[in-house]
């Protein structure tokens, strides 16, 4: 493992804790413990689209990462009624255009929250968001197992009912939770691709 690019929106760039202690920080941190030349870009953006999300492949494949985590879609909801198909032509297209660039490339996503208990909304916006992401979720789900990509699966995680894992506004992790989601993507990438974890770093 020698080069790792997170793609992504404010969860991946790492709103809600301290510069450089977001969990794809930490994850990098993990990673890089036994390789001194080992290379990190985080190329996630507050308020990133999936399209947005899409036009950072760019950079990524010029990159030639060992391992790439694409994170998105929330926003494409927030901003607006989600469009399931825009949202799926736009991972398809970051995920397939990572697999035909580099075909060994491990690649991981992530399914969004299905319930934001934290977040203050009216009961019909709230509805129409909770069936939004159960449709962005199925897409993210189908679209990793067609381009081989290892998916952790937080729709329906025990920690979503937690305060503690919310920054005040009840949409992005507080640094604790961003902590808990580097131990999770650091637990699927050492056991779907056998990659040494220094765990410490994650913590």
């Amino acid at each position: 493992m020698k080069a790792y690019i997170a793609l992504g929106d404010s969860f991946t760039a790492g709103t809600g804790c301290e510069p450089g202690e977001g969990w794809a920080d930490r994850l990098a941190a993990a990673l890089a413990g036994d390789f001194p030349d080992f290379a990190y870009e985080n190329l996630a953006q507050h308020g990133a689209t999936s399209a947005d999300v899409r036009g950072q492949l760019g950079r990524a494949l010029q990159l030639e990462p060992d391992l790439v985590t694409v994170v998105c879609g929330t926003n494409d909801l927030l901003y607006g009624r989600l469009d399931p198909l825009a949202y799926s032509r736009n991972l398809s297209a970051i995920l397939g255009g990572l697999r035909r660039a580099l075909p060994t490339v491990r690649i991981v996503t992530a399914t969004a929250p299905e319930r934001w208990d934290f977040l203050p909304l009216r009961p019909r916006t709230r509805a129409r968001m909770e069936a939004g992401l159960v449709r962005m979720n199925h897409a993210t789900r189908a679209l990793a197992a067609a381009h081989d990509a290892a998916v952790l699966d937080v729709a329906g995680h025990p920690g979503l009912s937690l305060a503690e894992n919310f920054d005040g506004d009840g949409l992005h992790p507080s640094p604790l939770g961003h902590r808990r989601a580097a131990e999770a993507f650091g637990e699927l990438v050492a056991e779907r691709f056998a990659v040494t974890i220094h765990e410490e770093a994650l913590r």
